[in-house]
């Protein structure tokens, strides 16, 4: 009788679904086990930091976005680092 009434549960009925269970497992991988986590907030807080001074940021966003004053040219130079 009472593992029928846990049955009808609307709650239990959800939380036993195959797709909740996959996005569960999912969340908790990716909130407590997922390494690129704790080194996304180390680097974010390492870049707000750095980026308190205006020539810091000025850096930042010509490297990351190529972003450029009105009279320059930017030359985007990449190595290849295949041996061959």
């Amino acid at each position: 009788m009472i593992f029928k009434n846990i049955k009808e549960n609307k709650l239990f009925k959800y939380l036993t679904n195959k797709y909740s269970v996959i996005l569960i497992i999912f969340l908790i991988w990716m909130l407590f086990f997922d390494a690129n986590v704790e080194l996304n907030r180390e680097f974010k807080k390492e870049t707000i930091t750095e980026l308190q001074d205006s020539l810091q940021l000025e850096r930042f966003a010509r490297e990351t976005y190529l972003m450029k004053k009105k009279n320059e040219d930017i030359y985007i130079i990449e190595f290849d680092t295949l041996k061959k």
